[in-house]
Order: C-alpha cells, then sequence, then structure tokens
C-alpha cells in the first residue's frame, strides 16, 4: 500500500523521476556506484537503536568494498553502540552525499565479523588513534586487540543520482524549468534492484 495526495491523470505525478531515471547496464550501474562511493570515501550508516527502536545515523569511513565493488566493509569497535544494533536489528542503510549533490542510498543486512583473519585482512594502524592503547598489552589498537571488528553490509537494493551535465549547464536547465515549469533533465538517476544486485554477485562468481 502506497501514499498518494494527487491523482494527476495521465501526466506523471513525479516529472523530475521520469527525466532523469536513467536505465544503464547491471555492469555500469555497479561501477558508476561502486566509483561514486569510493570517491565520497565517508558514509552515514544508519541502524535501529536497539533499546529505543529509534533510527540512529554515524559517519563511517569506507575500509574496503567486496565482490566487485557492490558490498561495504567498515571497521568498528565491537563494544560500541552499533554493534549492539546490528546485533539487534542487522538491516541497515549507508547514504553518501558529496558537495555536487550527487548521492547514494544503500540499503541491505549486515553482520559484524570478530574473526581474526578477516579483521588482519582489512586492518588499517589509522584504528590505534581510535581505540586507543589501555597499556595492558592487550587492547592497544593493533592487529590482534579484541574490540576490533568488522561490519560487512551486503547489499541489497541500491539508488543514486550522479551529474550528467556540468554546474553550469545544471543552473542553466534548473533556470529554465522554473520558468517553463518542465523538470529539468540534469542527473542519472538509477535504480538497482535486489535481482540485479544477486544478477551481479552470480555472475562474478562464475569468473572468479
Amino acid at each position: 500500500m502506497s501514499f498518494s495526495n494527487a491523482n494527476t491523470g495521465d501526466k506523471p505525478a513525479d516529472p523530475y523521476k521520469e527525466k532523469n531515471l536513467d536505465d544503464a547496464s547491471i555492469k555500469e550501474k555497479v561501477e558508476d556506484l561502486s566509483e561514486f562511493i569510493s570517491a565520497c570515501k565517508f558514509g552515514m550508516m544508519t541502524t535501529r537503536d536497539s533499546s529505543s527502536g529509534a533510527l540512529v545515523s554515524r559517519c563511517m569511513a569506507l575500509a574496503a568494498k567486496e565482490n566487485e565493488g557492490i558490498d561495504l566493509i567498515f571497521h568498528t569497535n565491537t563494544e560500541s553502540g552499533k554493534t549492539s544494533d546490528i546485533s539487534s536489528d542487522p538491516h541497515i542503510n549507508i547514504s553518501f552525499l558529496n558537495s555536487s549533490g550527487e548521492w547514494a542510498s544503500v540499503s541491505g543486512t549486515s553482520e559484524i565479523v570478530t574473526d581474526g583473519s578477516v579483521v588482519k585482512k582489512y586492518y588499517s594502524p589509522a584504528l590505534k588513534a581510535w581505540l586507543g592503547d589501555l597499556g595492558d598489552g592487550k587492547h592497544n589498537g593493533g592487529p590482534d586487540d579484541p574490540r576490533i571488528g568488522v561490519i560487512r553490509v551486503t547489499t541489497k537494493t541500491a539508488t543514486y543520482a550522479i551529474t550528467r551535465k556540468n554546474a553550469l549547464s545544471r543552473g542553466v536547465e534548473m533556470a529554465q524549468g522554473v520558468v517553463t515549469g518542465k523538470a529539468p533533465a540534469v542527473n542519472k538517476l538509477r535504480e538497482l534492484s535486489e535481482q540485479e544486485i544477486e544478477t551481479w554477485r552470480s555472475s562474478n562468481k562464475m569468473v572468479q
């Protein structure tokens, strides 16, 4: 059941989406999404608070990507609030935004990985700055510190918008849109369905 507050007949109720929706190949959609996420580096991770049920977001630095760029890896302190959230409800969203207004929203499920081989694979010495050295020879921010874990995000769906024109051209089209009432075609608005993402994973497993 969806919400509606208008009847536009045979005209699109969302002209912007109709004008900007870009039906590229799965390969192009995944590769452009992956490239955009890498360029952003930082994203907002949203989980559901395990005690209140409220949605909570925090900025996270991307550590790595898996499955040819579609799944995401983040470092975490296993004793932080977000690990409690994920253990209670693994559903997650990661959003990215840059100064040009390009954006991406990745929804999926998450898991906390504490396996030593995985932690060491993605370990970064920069983690010492966040975890500190407690001086007990164990909790020192090193690769064997048991507080270091990995959040693995398995993407289910994704939506993103990247610009198709430079800033000047976008500005002109926006101004024309204000005058004419016609939505400007300034972005490549793309959606990756769960089926498309599974197709991507399967095809890359076959290659590997």
